[in-house]
């Protein structure tokens, strides 16, 4: 509820700057191709970036591709600029997540200077597949709000990792092969192609998951940190703890959530514990301080929150980051 609050300012302020720059003849409107010719594309997290790219193939060079969040900050804590607001305004195909943590993005859709323009939302698309935010035994909860904000009647808060399920990326990516068919036609045969190869690979790299989850000696995970990987536990049937949501924004455990873990870690007998990227690791070593045996390894699984354009320009891919994390998987429940 405060990242709401705080957001509608921010968008206030930025649909002030959209507004005074469009009055200038700053701001772009119709299809962006009147510039040069190319269809523009806004992503806003690296996910859905790499799908683009992966369905555009060989006519990657008849667009313009954008992914906002590229310089680490993750989807939780992401505020546009008002360069931002005007090219969400101006661009042919904007592909979103659609969870609290894009509140923003109904004040950037505003604009009726661009009905053409061809919106993606990832939830949307998934439909009744988009589960709800849990909170499991010994998971600790958000501070409560501050005095007078429980009176905001809200609906509920959904998980917003959808991303992190291949079985949702197939699903997308059918979305936005349509989506770039219909903004351009005469690429429709290349999108359709390249989208099923790009299928067949989420569809194999689903199967080898599927077979580590089954031949895993444990079915349990435990996180010592924030969990976003709800969707992949449930995909292939495992059971999880965690200190945290996926969309917290707590970093410090107590004591109580501490000793719970260590405890389902001696109880379950699991030889690791987990963390997402960026994590300075030390809930995970308290954990692993209040355990018995003490000498469990701390693993890492990348949630894709922190790609940046650089990591792109490395080679780094959805399909690359989800092989690593499924070798971090069988490691943790073997």
């Amino acid at each position: 509820m405060k990242k709401r609050i705080a957001t509608q300012f921010i968008c206030l302020f930025m649909l002030c700057a959209l507004t005074a720059s469009a009055l200038a003849g700053c701001g772009r409107t119709g299809a962006n191709t009147e510039d040069n010719g190319k269809i523009n594309i806004v992503t806003t997290i690296f996910p859905e970036y790499d799908w683009v790219m992966n369905i555009l193939g060989e006519r990657a060079d008849k667009a313009e591709v954008t992914m906002l969040l590229d310089n680490g900050v993750d989807l939780h804590s992401y505020q546009p600029t008002a360069d931002d607001m005007l090219m969400i305004a101006g661009c042919d195909v904007f592909i979103y997540v659609g969870g609290e943590s894009d509140g923003w993005v109904d004040d950037a859709l505003k604009s009726e200077s661009n009905p053409d323009r061809v919106v993606i939302n990832l939830l949307d698309v998934l439909g009744d597949s988009v589960k709800e935010e849990e909170l499991v035994e010994g998971m600790q909860g958000e501070e409560e709000e501050e005095e007078g904000e429980e009176d905001e009647e809200e609906g509920p808060e959904y998980d917003e990792h959808v991303w992190l399920s291949l079985k949702n990326a197939s699903i997308i990516c059918d979305a936005i092969e349509g989506a770039l068919a219909g903004v351009d036609s005469e690429g429709a045969s290349v999108y359709e192609k390249n989208c099923a190869d790009y299928k067949a690979e989420l569809s194999a790299l689903d199967a080898e998951y599927a077979k580590a989850a089954e031949s895993g000696k444990v079915k349990t995970i435990l996180f010592g940190d924030r969990f976003p990987f709800r969707y992949m536990t449930d995909d292939y049937g495992l059971d999880y703890y965690a200190a945290f949501v996926g969309c917290s924004a707590e970093t410090e455990a107590s004591f109580e959530t501490i000793i719970f873990l260590a405890n389902k870690v001696d109880e379950l007998g699991l030889s690791s514990i987990i963390t997402i990227e960026k994590s300075d690791g030390r809930i995970a070593g308290t954990i692993r301080d209040n355990t018995s045996a003490k000498d469990q390894k701390i693993l890492t699984l990348d949630s894709m929150q922190s790609v940046t354009s650089d990591d792109v320009v490395k080679g780094e891919s959805y399909l690359s980051i989800m092989k690593s994390n499924l070798e971090v998987l069988k490691e943790a429940l073997n």
